[in-house]
């Protein structure tokens, strides 16, 4: 099998050199009947003062696996870097960059510095189990950090969970993630909540009563949200008044958006990615449809106004965080983003969701292996469960019973472009 192309000096391979690698190892896949395995991506830790802004500019290179040394921790990241949601993993990626490398100028763990290994799964199920293999026992990481896609980190923890090292998703919201798995945990919200959120807007704030469904069947993310927001929406008095199926990567939802044009909405949830949200508000405006849709996390991606256009203004979606809300632990976040990964031109990016996500997982990791007794699987597990009201960008975080956190959300407005903040919705009290 064609080794993966490695990058030390930079997480991101540079666009060509991804292009050429996945034109390789496709062919080589096909001839041979075999997956191929996981591009790898390595950062050393504290980088140079002289290393590129932004990474993805940075030139490819070919270098030895990385292996644990006395001074040194290995932590494994696996995320979709490339493929058709890569927004996902690169700003997840990103965010937990900064955070290692803030964690390793501060002095690292007892003096040692921590390493992080990135493999890219692509967004496919079966690729994001050989990372995880891979990251353990072959690079011998003690944690793994991942995915933001539920479907991926359900295949991922599954490996996590049979080798038995501690594994954190940053941003997988179906409850199936962690259940059933000690070894998994995650730093979001999830799905239950998520689709409560959702339904408690529509319903107190935009006094919908009436709503209509279109969801990706294919993802488990989607149906998982789906089911929530009806369960919820229907118990505060409100009514489904079309549930319309597609999958990801349809290009076409005249059908499915007729048929909700006919029954009449409030509004529109729609669950799914930002790959087809935006192309999906496209269209139901072209319908005449012009209630406002709305949606969950899975469409923070600074794509989603470049896909959607003028069609997304005044849609709202539930997310993690938001760039403009107070708070100096998001200020200062949103600074340090900005300086770390300045784009070529000099532009600041901002971070989204899925950043703030990858930097706090890293955060909570951190603290637990600094009150673990060691850095085995069954401590750190332990440790890990054990966080209580850590304050991070995205809020104070608590793991619970079932290895979930514990926090409030966010409702933003898309409002020029941009995600702007609405009102924050608390965890129902039991």
């Amino acid at each position: 099998m064609l080794e993966s192309l490695v990058k030390r000096t930079g997480i991101l391979l540079a666009s060509l050199s991804l292009a050429l690698g996945a034109a390789i190892v496709g062919c080589e896949n096909k001839e041979s009947g075999k997956a191929p395995a996981p591009s790898k991506v390595t950062e050393k830790p504290a980088p140079k003062s002289d290393a590129p802004a932004n990474p993805e500019a940075a030139p490819a290179g070919e270098s030895a696996p990385a292996s644990a040394s006395a001074d040194t921790i290995l932590i494994g990241h696996f995320a979709s870097m490339t493929g058709k949601e890569a927004t996902f993993g690169q700003s997840t990626d990103q965010g937990i960059r900064l955070a290692i490398e803030e964690i390793n100028a501060a002095g690292g763990l007892n003096g040692k510095k921590l390493e992080l290994i990135t493999y890219d799964d692509k967004g496919e199920s079966q690729e994001a189990g050989n990372a995880v293999t891979r990251l353990i026992t072959k690079d011998k990481v003690v944690a793994v950090l991942g995915e933001v896609a539920s479907g991926l980190s359900i295949a991922g923890g599954a490996v996590a969970q049979e080798k038995g090292v501690p594994m954190i998703s940053p941003s997988s919201t179906n409850p199936e993630v962690t259940q059933g798995r000690d070894m998994v945990f995650r730093v979001c919200f999830i799905d239950p909540f998520q689709g409560f959120v959702v339904a408690k807007f529509a319903s107190d704030t935009l006094k919908a009563k009436k709503v209509a469904v279109l969801y990706d069947q294919k993802a488990a993310y989607s149906v998982g949200l789906r089911d929530e927001f009806k369960t919820h929406f229907t118990a505060m008095g409100g009514t489904i008044v079309a549930d319309e199926a597609f999958s990801g990567g349809d290009l076409e939802f005249s059908a499915q958006l007729s048929t909700i044009r006919a029954a009449r909405p409030d509004a529109v949830f729609v669950p799914g990615y930002y790959t087809e949200v935006g192309n999906i508000a496209q269209q139901a405006r072209k319908a005449g449809l012009n209630v406002p849709l709305l949606g969950g996390d899975g469409w923070d991606s600074e794509q989603l106004a470049s896909i959607g256009g003028d069609a997304i203004e005044g849609c709202f979606y539930s997310n993690h965080y938001a760039p403009d809300q107070e708070g100096d632990a998001i200020r200062t976040f949103i600074a340090k983003y900005g300086d770390r990964f300045k784009r070529a031109d000099g532009t600041k990016p901002i971070p989204d969701g899925l950043a703030a996500l990858g930097y706090d997982a890293a955060y909570v990791l951190f603290d637990a292996m600094k009150r673990s007794k060691s850095l085995g699987g069954k401590d750190l597990a332990k440790a890990i469960a054990q966080t209580k009201s850590y304050k991070g960008v995205t809020g104070s975080i608590t793991i619970d019973k079932n290895r979930d956190a514990v926090k409030s959300a966010v409702i933003v407005k898309m409002k020029g472009g941009k995600p702007t903040y609405v009102t924050t919705i608390e965890p129902p009290k039991e």
